[in-house]
């Protein structure tokens, strides 16, 4: 699989190192990391680990032995100019390169999963490359235009009917045909994932799941005649349900994944429980694509400090994925 290094001006490049040297991950997968090798070997330094940092050009030339972190260079950051823990151009023009490259070779068949550490949605603007984000940047490079973002931390799993936009547009968003989208997709990536007959379900637009029309009518217009058929295709879905309690029934196994209808409805049970080790799985791509949970940790960034569990599981359910 391919890591994208992230901004380089963030932690990203640290936690992969801490990753890639964990004894969790040695042997899971084989892994080259796409980034800039003057900053992974910097941040070899920060982290204070023996790890060799070897430049390959291409993937045919990896050999993925212990103790070795084979990076595809593209050399595109100047280290005398590199300030960690603050935005830069050149660090969102260096995170944008890492992740066209790693579609490029995922696409190509060269690697298998792409795995992303974080960039900077500010410094990715501030560019020229006018993207919310990862899943957007890879649906333009993947030439698909509608895609799903789903989080995962242990048993709990949230796919989002909508992310990265107002709330007053969310809720314009929740129509029956993309509903019906992401139900397909969860119920794909589950399977994917090693349960052969997934249990999903759907929260609610509104409070009480809109108690039978008394606090707005989503769910009996929109949300309702998706999951019939949804139904009808074979799915195992349940709902609408309150959004109050669905999130904290998947958690304790009563469902093998939920469906949020916006942003914060699906990220907030996710962070309570899983913010330390958090992945960011983007579905209906033609390629695998997993990421950390978090951002690109600038507080931390040349510290050290940064933790790499979510790293460490995105890389554990590429890999997963993958063999599924």
């Amino acid at each position: 699989m391919g890591i994208t290094m992230g901004d380089p001006t963030g932690a990203g490049p640290e936690i992969i190192v801490k990753a890639l040297s964990s004894a969790e991950i040695r042997g899971r997968c084989q892994a080259v990391v796409i980034g800039d090798a003057a900053v992974m070997r910097a941040a070899v330094e920060i982290v204070r680990i023996p790890a060799e940092i070897k430049t390959i050009k291409n993937i045919g030339e990896a050999q993925f032995a212990d103790g070795v972190i084979e990076v595809i260079d593209l050399g595109n950051v100047n280290m005398e100019t590199l300030v960690r823990g603050r935005i830069a151009v050149m660090g969102g023009a260096a995170a944008y390169a890492y992740v066209e490259m790693a579609a490029r070779l995922a696409l190509g068949g060269e690697i298998e999963a792409i795995v992303t550490a974080p960039l900077n949605k500010e410094a990715l603007n501030k560019a020229g490359y006018a993207y919310s984000g990862h899943t957007e940047i890879l649906a333009h490079l993947c030439g698909v235009s509608d895609v799903v973002m789903m989080l995962a931390a242990g048993n709990l799993r949230i796919a989002h009917v909508t992310t990265h936009v107002s709330l007053r547009q969310a809720c314009e968003l929740v129509t029956k045909d993309r509903i019906m989208r992401v139900l397909e997709l969860s119920n794909e990536v589950v399977k994917r994932m090693g349960i052969a007959e997934p249990r999903l379900v759907v929260a609610g637009l509104n409070p009480h799941a809109g108690e039978g029309g008394l606090f707005g009518n989503e769910e009996p217009a929109q949300i309702l005649p998706a999951i019939e058929s949804a139904r009808a295709l074979g799915l195992n879905v349940t709902g609408p349900l309150p959004p109050d309690t669905v999130f904290l029934r998947t958690l304790h196994g009563q469902f093998d994944i939920a469906i949020a209808m916006y942003h914060d409805q699906g990220h907030i049970p996710m962070k309570m429980v899983g913010f330390d080790e958090g992945v960011n799985v983007t579905l209906g791509l033609p390629i695998i694509r997993t990421s950390v949970d978090h951002g690109t940790v600038f507080g931390k960034a040349g510290k050290g400090t940064a933790n790499p569990r979510s790293l460490i599981e995105a890389i554990k359910l590429a890999a997963k994925m993958c063999q599924g």
